[in-house]
């Protein structure tokens, strides 16, 4: 099978796309191309793949010229963001349109009177759980992932000079938003945090590990479960986590929940601090629950036989991780659309 992957939003290194999704079909034998914004990011494509760099946020023309390139003899498109489906050129193969984006109502009906779409709920939110993470530390607190305003950029920037005095260092693994940028620059030259920018994820895995805690103070505009808390479960790290983080935490028993407060956040990772027993027992039950349900070897054959199954049929679809076209439509109607 050769399948197009696209994305003009998401970096190439993207967890979910390149390290879980292509890296399976391309482990099953499948060719991948893979349109991405590689030079904005300053990414070198993975061996084994055919990439075709695209501008971040391309326009619709210079992203259709892409995807009609990149579409020659394809058995299959899947595409990460919705506007790329304003892209998409006459001739073309199956549409698969994974949806990581807030989405109303009335967009998935559009999408679906035009494209046929069908729900599927069969490619989870995973990570790559460690066969036994080493015990947490007292010394730091990590933030994985994107940092951005609504990631909480200043509230950890906040906490990371409230935690000074107590000997507990931040550790932001990831990259940033421009406008939020110079913050983190003056907060690391003043020697409030360490700021590492872009870390390939089998690294920034293995960075965390060992952490007092594993933060995610994300807000409610966030249309998606931060995966942060699946990676920080796989690495048995106790979880400091705002409200919309918090189902698989409460579920697993694995980290606390808090208010997207500084304060309320400090008084987490102090009380956490000051138990070491209580730290092993959460990041414990992260790492079980992880491994048990969310190990993505454990879900990657399926994810190949779908996409598999996907080139076969005619037929657009939407992946919805975790909901269905109905769930996710009135997840958005929730939320006010």
């Amino acid at each position: 099978m050769r399948a197009c992957v696209a994305t003009t939003v998401h970096h190439p290194e993207d967890a979910r796309i390149m390290h879980r999704q292509i890296r399976a079909l391309l482990d099953a034998g499948h060719e991948v191309t893979y349109v991405a914004p590689f030079t904005y990011h300053n990414v070198t494509p993975a061996a084994g793949l055919t990439p075709v760099d695209v501008p971040r946020r391309a326009s619709l023309r210079r992203a259709h010229a892409a995807l009609r390139r990149a579409l020659k003899d394809a058995d299959l498109l899947v595409v990460h963001e919705h506007r790329l489906l304003r892209a998409l050129p006459h001739r073309r193969p199956p549409v698969v349109w994974d949806v990581r984006e807030r989405v109303t109502p009335r967009r998935l009906a559009r999408a679906e009177r035009r494209h046929r779409i069908v729900t599927s709920a069969d490619v989870p939110e995973a990570t790559f759980v460690a066969a036994e993470p080493p015990p947490s530390g007292d010394a730091r607190v990590v933030h994985l992932g994107r940092l951005a305003a609504d990631r909480g950029v200043t509230e950890l920037i906040a906490l990371a000079e409230r935690l000074a005095p107590y000997g507990v260092r931040l550790d932001l693994i990831g990259p940033a938003e421009p406008g939020v940028r110079p913050l983190l620059r003056d907060a690391q030259r003043v020697g409030l945090l360490d700021w590492y920018g872009y870390v390939p994820l089998r690294h920034a895995l293995r960075m965390s590990e060992g952490a007092l805690a594993g933060l995610s103070l994300a807000d409610e505009t966030v249309p998606w479960l931060p995966t942060k808390i699946l990676d920080y479960m796989g690495r048995g790290l106790p979880i400091v986590t705002t409200p919309r983080g918090a189902a698989p935490v409460e579920s697993a028993g694995c980290g606390l929940v808090v208010p997207r407060d500084v304060d309320a956040v400090l008084n987490a990772v102090l009380d956490l601090k000051e138990d070491p027993a209580r730290r092993a027992e959460l990041g414990a039950r992260g790492h079980a629950e992880a491994r048990l349900r969310h190990h993505w070897p454990d879900h990657a054959a399926a994810f190949v036989r779908h996409a598999e199954s996907w080139a076969g049929l005619g037929a657009a679809r939407v992946l919805t991780p975790g909901v269905g076209m109905r769930g996710a439509a009135g997840m958005a109607a929730r939320r006010g659309g």
